[in-house]
């Protein structure tokens, strides 16, 4: 049996940057707990200090497939490069022939960059674009292929 997991992604603005991504990947916040209305009403319960409930925020796959992500808030800012990012696979894959693929690719790099994140580079593949490092609205950087 897999282990579950979650990616944590650092950041100053959690909320912010959930709802980035929630677009991007088609990702939604999960329910409160069993036996909560809200995540509000939840926090409350745990008492955990209200000035403290941006200081994270959650998103599921709606589908129950792919890992949850929590953004989690952290004093320093970004510095480097990631040492792990996502691919966004848009496009259908490199077996999808690159008149059907790159179209697609092209658009969601479109529909992002209105959501805030931004072109780094289009890196070539057999002297053709292949696919685009982005950066989202906080620096860390995944590409869309």
């Amino acid at each position: 049996m897999a282990t579950k997991w979650t990616l944590t992604i650092d950041c100053a603005q959690p909320t912010k940057l959930a709802k980035f991504w929630a677009l991007a990947l088609g990702y939604v916040e999960p329910p409160p707990p069993a036996g909560f209305d809200s995540w509000e009403t939840w926090l409350s319960d745990c008492q955990i200090p209200e000035e403290e409930w941006d200081d994270g925020a959650y998103l599921a796959d709606p589908d129950g497939v792919g890992p949850s992500l929590s953004f989690l808030r952290v004093p320093e800012s970004k510095v480097v490069k990631n040492r792990l990012h996502l691919d966004l696979r848009v496009g259908g894959g490199r077996d999808t022939p690159w008149e059907t693929r790159w179209p697609r690719v092209l658009a969601e790099v479109e529909r992002l960059k209105a959501a805030g994140a931004t072109v780094i580079r289009q890196h070539d593949l057999k002297g053709r674009p292949d696919h685009v490092e982005m950066a989202d609205p906080e620096g860390h950087e995944f590409c869309v292929v």
